[in-house]
């Protein structure tokens, strides 16, 4: 992988790039749609790639590794061929999910032992065969396995969580360095920064994931309940200091306002579910501001569902057909307004993009924050 710094913003420290992996060129800033289980759902790879150009999808190694296996993607010959997708692909290594999702989970030195929500067999995530269990996946970039502390947490927990995770990322990076990919193509290896909403934890953090030289870094545990400002705040303290020559990943963010207020803080990458779990329940972004399409305003509103174009669905469907399919609970209702979704988030970074280009990110982001945060 490769990470080419393009352009600056002069008032912040939004910046500009391009990664470079063997599967396809990433411009940057980037929004990653989430393909959890190998599919984003409700979207087709086709619309993917042909109706919003979409360069790059995450999956998740927990939901993959538990179904449909790991003996099932490496006779497909990895996850690109199984689900017939020709362009980057990111996991995250299941370390959120094992916290988040798993009951009765056990965590050692060596690892952490979970219960599948599946059906409840007991599995052991260990730094090593997470690096191995994404080598078989076949990621073009893979994360190191961490704890993702919860919020709110103590200072105590938080530095022992931030020693566990620093811990892992050795051992992880051991096995990533004396292994080899699987399948012709190569892949980076990104350390995820932790330390909760503690300043010198995320210092710490940040400083040690620095030495590895990596060439990508995650910054991990926020967007977990937080408010916005404390995550922002411990944007800069780690921007601060992760290398400008490699690209800075928010994992799990978030809502357009966070998108682009961390882009001011210098990140240059994102994912989330909101867009398309927001969308399935009727929540709409646009330039204009969020539209709950289920409100009954929009039951004889014709007009398109965003009228300043930052979707391809636009001048297709109107928001009274939507509302329609939506209340109706017709599966097309939430594939369109999952797409528009993605549509509308990938617009805004490439947007974010050109205004970085131009000297102009800082006022145009201005402009807009009012407007997205705005309920119609």
């Amino acid at each position: 992988m490769e990470f080419e710094l393009l352009h600056r913003d002069r008032t912040s420290h939004a910046r500009a790039g391009v990664i470079r992996t063997d599967h396809s060129e990433i411009q940057t800033p980037v929004f990653m749609p989430v393909g959890t289980a190998g599919s984003v759902k409700g979207v087709h790879q086709r619309e993917l790639l042909n109706d919003i150009d979409t360069p790059v999808i995450l999956g998740n190694t927990y939901h993959l590794y538990l179904r449909p296996g790991l003996d099932t993607i490496r006779g497909a010959g990895g996850l690109h061929r199984f689900m017939n997708w020709d362009r980057s692909i990111l996991t995250d290594s299941g370390g959120y999910q094992v916290f988040s999702l798993a009951a009765n989970r056990k965590l050692t030195p060596e690892g952490a032992w979970f219960r599948s929500h599946i059906d409840g067999s007991k599995h052991l995530f260990t730094p090593e065969n997470i690096v191995d269990t994404q080598r078989i996946i076949g990621a073009d970039i893979i994360m190191a396995f961490d704890e993702c502390t919860p919020w709110p947490c103590d200072l105590k927990y938080a530095k022992k969580s931030l020693e566990l995770t620093h811990h892992w990322l050795d051992r992880g990076l051991g096995q990533f360095t004396a292994t080899e990919p699987l399948y012709g193509h190569s892949q980076a290896f990104f350390p995820i920064v932790q330390g909760s909403v503690f300043s010198e934890l995320r210092k710490e953090s940040a400083e040690y994931i620095a030495e590895k030289g990596a060439v990508g870094n995650a910054i991990g545990g926020l967007s977990v309940g937080e408010p916005a400002e404390e995550m922002y705040a411990m944007l800069e303290v780690v921007n601060s200091i992760l290398p400008e020559e490699s690209p800075r990943y928010l994992m799990g963010v978030g809502t357009p306002v966070n998108i682009l207020e961390a882009i001011a803080l210098g990140v240059d990458m994102f994912d989330c579910v909101m867009p398309t779990r927001n969308g399935r329940n009727g929540m709409l972004f646009s330039g204009d501001g969020i539209i709950n399409i289920r409100n009954r305003k929009w039951m004889d509103d014709y007009s398109p569902i965003d009228a300043d174009g930052h979707s391809f669905v636009d001048t297709q469907y109107s928001k009274a057909y939507l509302r329609h399919l939506i209340i109706s609970g017709e599966m097309l209702g939430a594939q369109i307004a999952s797409l528009h979704n993605l549509a509308f988030y990938l617009w805004l970074v490439r947007k974010a993009f050109e205004e970085i280009k131009s000297g102009t990110f800082s006022t145009w982001k201005e402009k807009m924050i009012p407007a997205l945060s705005t309920r119609l």
